[in-house]
């Protein structure tokens, strides 16, 4: 991630303080918490670190768009498990 990139979710995320939070999306949590260090997912729920942090102040939108992304992780590695 670059400096340019990192300023503009720093910006964001202050932006969000001021927005009331969405909670109509649940997380996609499932309590097995653990970074895969060469996929950079967790084991668990497949989201990289800044979808993470990011989840409580993310819009509905943001977050279905995210829980596409899982979708789409899962067929991946369910892919690479098959012989």
């Amino acid at each position: 991630m670059d400096e340019a990139e990192r300023l503009a979710r720093r910006q964001r995320r202050r932006e969000a303080r001021g927005r009331r939070i969405d909670d109509t999306i649940p997380s996609p949590c499932v309590q097995i918490c653990q970074v895969n260090s060469a996929s950079t997912h967790c084991i668990g729920c497949l989201r990289t670190l800044d979808e993470i942090r990011d989840w409580p102040i993310m819009t509905a939108e943001e977050k279905l768009a995210v829980l596409d992304a899982l979708a789409q992780r899962r067929s991946a590695s369910a892919g690479a498990e098959e012989p």
